[in-house]
């Protein structure tokens, strides 16, 4: 039997599939760590919320108390100048790891689609070989049942002699 003649072809296939899904594992797993970032990015922000609905509460019972307007000018200060520019900066870090994170999914989505064509590359050539294969075997075949004709023709046409000699 012959040997299969695109062997080599088919080790450098199945050498790119591997490396794609090697590429793609570790686009997952960067993947995974940017929503991981974002998570405590958006806890963060949360924490910061959090404060900022804190400070607010706090200003009206003091309101609500009757505190000075001394006191009333310096929480409205520190609300607007400190909590919300805090704020400001831990929404613009979860928007912009949001983006990252977004950007992390399309590498994914890319290195998942370069995988499944070369997945599909291997298997186009496995099943080449398994015909190619087939059809040699029919081939091996059919030169030897040619062969064996051949060879019964000649074993035939001996004896015929042998017997037409003989009478």
């Amino acid at each position: 039997m012959a040997k299969y003649p695109l062997v080599q072809i088919q080790e450098i296939k199945q050498k790119r599939l591997d490396e794609a899904e090697k590429l793609l594992k570790e686009k997952k797993r960067l993947l995974e760590v940017e929503i991981e970032k974002l998570k405590k990015a958006e806890e963060k922000r949360d924490l910061v919320k959090k404060h900022k609905l804190d400070k607010i509460k706090k200003f009206f019972d003091e309101v609500n108390e009757g505190t000075s307007s001394d006191k009333i000018l310096t929480h409205d200060r520190y609300l607007k100048k400190v909590v919300d520019e805090e704020l400001k900066i831990e929404e613009k870090k979860v928007v912009d790891q949001t983006k990252v994170m977004k950007k992390a999914e399309e590498e994914v989505e890319k290195a998942r689609k370069d995988y499944l064509k070369k997945n599909q590359d291997v298997e186009k050539l496995r099943i080449h070989k398994k015909e190619w294969i087939l059809s040699d075997e029919k081939e091996g075949l059919k030169a030897e049942s040619s062969e064996n004709d051949e060879l019964g023709s000649n074993i035939h046409s001996m004896r015929k002699r042998a017997h037409d000699k003989g009478h």
